[in-house]
Order: structure tokens, then sequence, then C-alpha cells
């Protein structure tokens, strides 16, 4: 592994020791049932036509889809959320890299089933250049085939850590997407996926922008 899982491999080395072995315990056995659950093989791959959308930026407007493919390729990521901290470095390598995928004429959004006020909140602390969209509910999500729902005991976990998915989540604090990150081409069929159920491993940067130059 190189790049950015190289430093979120690191971060969450560090991490385990901060967490007790039976809140552990239950992210090991959630994470293992959602890789045995075949939801990967469900999401969206390379060579579907991407689903539409229109959602909500940080800023207030409305992003569709179709409105960024005429300008030229998308890059398309959904995340967990502000309150994941493997998304917050994910974020910032792909923030890293903007200037990068902007100069091969693509544009980066992110999406996340959390309010536009949480997205604001995010984009104005790591000053990401990119809109972020807001997905409540997760039905893009849900078309894209990345939306899963927590098992009880990790979303108790996640209450007692305080991240309050009820709130972030506008009352969908069960259901978050799978990380995933799409090139799709202007003509709006997908044509790189990176798709994972372990949320401590994200697409590298260096891949999306080799996927780029793959278009021309």
């Amino acid at each position: 592994m190189t790049g950015l899982n190289t430093e979120l491999r690191a971060f969450y080395a560090a991490r385990q020791e901060q967490i007790p072995a039976e809140v552990r315990e239950v992210m090991l056995r959630a994470g293992q049932e959602l890789a045995e659950s075949g939801q990967t093989d469900r999401a969206l791959g390379v060579g579907h036509r991407a689903p539409r959308f229109r959602l909500p930026s940080a800023t207030g407007r409305t992003v569709a889809l179709d409105d960024l493919l005429a300008t030229g390729p998308v890059v398309l990521t959904f995340y967990r959320g502000a309150w994941c901290p493997y998304c917050n470095i994910a974020l910032r390598a792909l923030q890293q890299h903007h200037s990068e995928i902007t100069a091969r004429g693509a544009r980066l959004v992110a999406v996340s089933p959390q309010i536009p006020d949480e997205s604001l909140s995010l984009t104005e602390k790591h000053d990401l250049a990119f809109d972020v969209l807001s997905d409540i509910g997760s039905d893009t999500a849900k078309q894209y085939g990345l939306a899963f729902d927590l098992p009880d005991d990790l979303a108790a976990v996640y209450d007692g850590l305080g991240f309050d998915l009820q709130r972030v989540n506008d009352g969908h604090p069960r259901t978050l997407p799978l990380p995933a990150t799409y090139v799709i081409d202007p003509a709006g069929t997908v044509r790189w996926a990176f798709v994972n159920t372990d949320y401590t491993t994200r697409a590298e940067p260096a891949d999306i922008i080799a996927a780029l130059d793959a278009l021309n």
C-alpha cells in the first residue's frame, strides 16, 4: 500500500490502542458480516450507466450529475460523514490532488447522508474546493447499490461514542454508504470503480488520476 492507504492503516493501528476491547470486537464482527454479505457484488460497477441525482450542496445549491457531466468526466466519491475520521483523512487526500483532477477536465464531488450544515462544517474545516453533497436518507447511495443498515450493536457503539447519527443524518441514523469512488465519463458510463466494505480502506488518488488519464 502507498499514499492514502498507508496513512489510513497507520491511523487504524494507533486508534486500536485507544478503543476498549469489547468495542473493537463489535466493530470487527460487524465489519466481517458486512464483508460476507455480498454487498460489493450488488454495487454499481464498471460499464454501468451512473444513476442520475440532484442533491443539495453544503452551500445550498442543487447539484445535478447531468450538469456536471456536461463539462467533462466526474469523480464521485461516497463517504460516511464528518464524524468518521477515516473519511476526513480520505477527503483531505482528495483535496491535495484536486488540482490534478481538475487539470484533466474532471469535476470531483463527495456525497454523504449527513445534513448540509454538517457538510458545510466539514468543507470549512478542511478548506475543500469541491462540492460536498447531502444524500439524506441515502436514496442516491441505494441507487448505486452502496447503502446498508448498521447492526444494532454497532449502532449502539456509535451512539456511545457520541456520533449522534440521528441528528446529523436527519432521522436516518442506521443507513450508511459503503466507501466508494467512481470515475464517470461524459456519456454517463462508469469507467472505473472502487467499492469496499472496509471503511478503513479508500480509493487511492493516484489510481483515480490514472483512471481519468485512461479516458483520453
